[in-house]
């Protein structure tokens, strides 16, 4: 009856990565950083666990002399948010 949630976006952090992505063309770490209200090296550990599943790609590279990190979500990311955001609908359906 109830769908498997996806552990990959059932945390909190990597959550609202993703809900920033879909509705953005891409953005800069700094920018997820500020939105999520989490520290450099958490949403770094983050960004890498869905950059690993194939949920986002992640572009590094330098402006100005200071490193600049771009996050878009893929294809996969995008299929597996709709999937996650339908699974949840399903569990809130249950009852009703």
């Amino acid at each position: 009856m109830f769908k498997e949630l996806d552990p990959i976006l059932h945390s909190q952090l990597r959550l609202a990565v993703m809900s920033l992505l879909m509705s953005v063309k891409e953005a800069e770490f700094t920018f997820i950083r500020e939105k999520t209200n989490s520290t450099a090296g958490n949403l770094s550990v983050q960004v890498q666990k869905l950059k690993e599943s194939g949920y986002i790609d992640v572009n590094k590279q330098f402006k100005d002399n200071y490193p600049l990190t771009t996050c878009k979500v893929t294809p996969k990311g995008i299929e597996a948010f709709e999937n996650y955001v339908k699974a949840l609908q399903e569990y809130l359906q249950v009852g009703k």
